[in-house]
This record gives structure tokens, C-alpha cells and sequence, in this order.
């Protein structure tokens, strides 16, 4: 039986494995080099545009507030900034009007997002998730100003019809804030769905088994083991969807109206945040005036908000957390 020849003792592990000679130190020193200094300055180009955002934001607002008093612009209940003499700064219609909008959206996306999601993972074959999750996230690449359209042609002349059908009068106007907040829904609803679906999917096979295991149904066991297992990242995608709806700015600039306004009803005209911003830069004021200002102020009050809704959502995530081995 032939046996093989002894290896030389001086051959190098590159020449047994026949790649040649060996990478050069320095040049792979210079490409990890390359990355890492790419990384980090992507990371504080980041960082960069964030305290540039928070520094122009907070050099406006106090040039707004030059010319407005503070306690007007927190605590007034009136929003006129263009008329003429007779102008009004209190920042509460654009807030109650914003949240408005996003309890509407949240009302109609979040329930229905969540039982698509449940359904999605637990219940539907394979084929059929194959279909219909690709067709929901198709939903999410939509132009919004087309969801804004879609309000004022078909949802504001439904729930017209609607209101009609239940007082015997048209409630509704041509500008509601129940038509943006529905249409705000159907726009954040993929989000809601995908993330969902994918919390729900993320949880052990194990959990599931025990609890079949244990005499459960398909339902008991989705309802009280799944879901509450996946709990964080439903969170997660709620408050996603939520702070998105907030931010907000066709679908309410074209279907919630002009008319800032202390209101909780649907079925009225409302003014957001975002619309008024809109309205600003779209509009008359000049650069120099306190009306053009106050966008600023408004932009940083939107901001905080937004802030303060990704805080508690991080504190609820910690406190919900489920993890697995």
C-alpha cells in the first residue's frame, strides 16, 4: 500500500493549501482600518444632523418667543396667527387637534392590525401569508398624498352617507378629522400587521406545544400564550405606527381641514402640527415674521412629543420584555 510522502517541514500553511502567498499584514490592517473609520463616521454624521435639527429647532423657538409670551404659547386655548392685529399663539388646537387624528388612526389600525397579525402567523397556510403579507407591505410604499385623496373622494363621502344614515342629518363635512384618522390607519396598518406578525412568529414552537399539551385550543393558545409572549414587539410596532401617525403631514394637510379648533368630536374640521407647518411654508408669511417663526415653535413641540412617545415606549419595552433561550 503506497503511503504519502512526508510534508517538508519549512512549507508554509498557504503553500499546503495552494492559495499562494499569504495577505499582507499591512493591507489587511489598512481595509479593517478603512471600515472602521467608515462606521464611525457614518455614526457621528448621525449624530451630526440630530444636534444640528435639536439646535435649529431650539435657536427659532427662542427667536419666537421674543416676540410671544411662553405662558401664552403653552397654556393659550386660541390658534389665529394670521390676523392681521388680532393674532393668537396658544399651541393647544394644533395639539388637541394631532392627537385627534392619531387616537382615530390608532382606534381603527391597531385592533385590526393585530388580529391580521395573529391571523397571519397562527392561522393562515402557507400559501395564503405568502400572498397576503406581500400585498399588505405593498400598502406601506403608497404615497401618502394619495391616501389624502383617497379620504376627500371615498371615506369622507362614506361616513357622510354614514352620519346621514344614523342621525338623519350630514354630521360630516368636506374636512374631518375622522376621515384623515381613518385614512391615517390604513396607512400605518401595514406597519402594525408586518411587525406584529413578525413578534408573533419570533416566539418558541415549545411555548405553543406545552400549551397544546396541556388540553388548549389553537385560540386559547394564541390568545393567552402567543400573544402575551410576544408582547414587547407588539408594543414595538404600536408605538411605531403611532408616533408615524403623529408625524403625519399629507393625508391631514388635505383631508382634516384648516381650522384649528379645541375639539374631540370626528365629525369637525381640526388643524395638526404638521398641517399648520405646511400651511406656513406654502404660504404669504414672510421669512421674517413672527407667523413664520412659529412653525419653528411648532416643529419643536411636535419634536418633543415624538421624543417623549419614543422614551415611554423604551421604559414599556423593558418593562414587557420577554426573552428566550
Amino acid at each position: 500500500m503506497p503511503t504519502a510522502s512526508p510534508q517538508p517541514e519549512n512549507q508554509t500553511l498557504a503553500e499546503l493549501c495552494g492559495r499562494g502567498r499569504p495577505r499582507s499584514v499591512i493591507l489587511r490592517l489598512f481595509q479593517e482600518g478603512t471600515v472602521r473609520g467608515l462606521l464611525v463616521g457614518c455614526a457621528m454624521f448621525s449624530i451630526l444632523i440630530t444636534t444640528l435639527i435639536i439646535g435649529i429647532l431650539a435657536y427659532e423657538t427662542a427667536r419666537f418667543l421674543q416676540d410671544v409670551s411662553v405662558v401664552d404659547f403653552l397654556t393659550g386655548l386660541e390658534w389665529n396667527p394670521l390676523l392681521g392685529a388680532d393674532r393668537h399663539f396658544g399651541i393647544w388646537p394644533l395639539i388637541v387637534g394631532t392627537l385627534l387624528v392619531t387616537l382615530v388612526a390608532a382606534v381603527f389600525a391597531l385592533p385590526i392590525g393585530l388580529v391580521t397579525a395573529i391571523f397571519l402567523s397562527e392561522y393562515a397556510p402557507p400559501w395564503l401569508r405568502a400572498i397576503l403579507k406581500p400585498i399588505l407591505e405593498v400598502l406601506a410604499g403608497i404615497p401618502t398624498v394619495v391616501y389624502g385623496f383617497f379620504a376627500l373622494i371615498v371615506i369622507t363621502p362614506a361616513l357622510q352617507g354614514l352620519g346621514r344614515l344614523v342621525t338623519g342629518e350630514n354630521t360630516f363635512g368636506a374636512y374631518s378629522a375622522g376621515a384623515a384618522g381613518i385614512a391615517v390607519g390604513i396607512m400605518i396598518l401595514p406597519i402594525v400587521t408586518s411587525l406584529s406578525e413578525d413578534a408573533i412568529r419570533a416566539v418558541p414552537k415549545g411555548l405553543r406545544d406545552g400549551a397544546f399539551a396541556l388540553g388548549s385550543t389553537k385560540f386559547d393558545t394564541s390568545v393567552k400564550v402567543v400573544v402575551p409572549a410576544a408582547l414587547s414587539g407588539i408594543m414595538a410596532s404600536y408605538l411605531l405606527a403611532i408616533t408615524r401617525a403623529v408625524g403625519e403631514t399629507m393625508i391631514v394637510a388635505l383631508a382634516a381641514g384648516g381650522l384649528a379648533q379645541m375639539t374631540v368630536l370626528p365629525w369637525e374640521q381640526v388643524q395638526t402640527m404638521t398641517a399648520y407647518m405646511v400651511q406656513i411654508f406654502l404660504g404669504d408669511a414672510p421669512a421674517t415674521g413672527v407667523e413664520y417663526k412659529s412653525s419653528f415653535a411648532v416643529a419643536g413641540v411636535l419634536f418633543l412629543m415624538t421624543f417623549l412617545l419614543t422614551f415611554a415606549g423604551y421604559r414599556i419595552l423593558l418593562r414587557f420584555r420577554e426573552e428566550y433561550e
